[in-house]
């Protein structure tokens, strides 16, 4: 028998994209799925996974333009993402009869929440776990409102203009000290398509689809989060009639990697809960 600890790794073909996996835990175990968030890795949560390795078999995934999986073929939004996973887990299950159990972590739980809504996919699905999920609409402070209304100012002249002199201005534009001062520090790293779906997915706010969502979800958020902050997940419990919320003091954002003991334990009592 191979150690729980040990991490196998290989890649799955899901339409053009080949999806690279990790496996860490007991292959003969029920499964559980590890969804992480933007700009992270399979890796960033191998700690949650490794603490329940001895009781189940987890499998980690890098999503299309993260870690080592390539971007996908053109600008993604949350539903495509959705459809993505869900065709990863089928894969994944094969011929078993397990339901599967997920762990989704900030843009894996925007994901998630996308995919429950789907009342034709959500009924594969058992327990799951959402922690500094993001997908609520955030309160916005007078920079932001400055910002975005700035922005307009400056590309109203290009607008103005032919089609194909518009589109010369604009890239110039784009370039521009002013409008990169205006963006966001991840969007300013991002190149290429990932751009364009970093734009499509914070712009899509799931309030909506928490009413379609039946199933039983655990929130597991740290007191500190300053990404999606408590009042977003007291939103998603209020939202989804089987939401349950857990805080975690001391802990932001990372809960399972700022206060992993406890993440770890409220983690492993709610997958052997009845």
């Amino acid at each position: 028998m191979k150690k729980t600890t040990e991490i196998q790794t290989f890649t799955i073909d899901v339409g053009q994209l080949a999806v690279r996996i990790l496996r860490i835990g007991q292959p003969e175990s029920p499964p559980v799925f590890f969804l992480h968030g933007w700009g992270c890795s399979a890796e960033t949560m191998l700690s949650p996974a490794k603490s329940i390795a001895g009781h189940r078999c987890c499998y980690l995934f890098d999503f299309p333009g993260f870690g080592k999986t390539e971007p996908p073929p053109q600008a993604w939004d949350v539903g495509s993402y959705a459809k993505l996973t869900h065709e990863i887990i089928t894969k994944l299950l094969g011929d078993s009869e397990d339901k599967a159990d997920v762990v989704a972590h900030s843009f894996g739980g925007r994901v998630m929440l996308k995919l429950l809504s789907n009342r034709q996919l959500s009924g594969m699905y058992g327990k799951i776990l959402i922690t500094g999920g993001a997908g609520m609409k955030p309160k916005r402070s007078w920079k932001y409102y400055y910002k975005v209304s700035l922005a307009k100012v400056l590309k109203f002249p290009f607008l103005l203009l032919p089609a194909s002199l518009s589109e010369k201005g604009l890239v110039h534009l784009r370039k521009t000290a002013i409008w990169k001062s205006l963006g966001s520090s991840e969007y300013s790293t991002l190149q290429g398509v990932m751009r364009e779906v970093f734009v499509k997915t914070v712009r899509e706010y799931l309030e909506d689809t928490m009413s379609s969502i039946s199933h039983e979800i655990l929130l597991v958020w740290g007191e500190d989060d300053d990404a999606t902050p408590l009042y977003q997940a007291k939103r998603m419990e209020k939202g989804i009639e089987g939401a349950v919320l857990v805080t975690l003091p001391n802990a932001g954002h990372y809960a399972f990697l700022d206060q992993p003991a406890q993440f770890n334990a409220v983690l492993l009592a709610y997958l052997q809960g009845k």
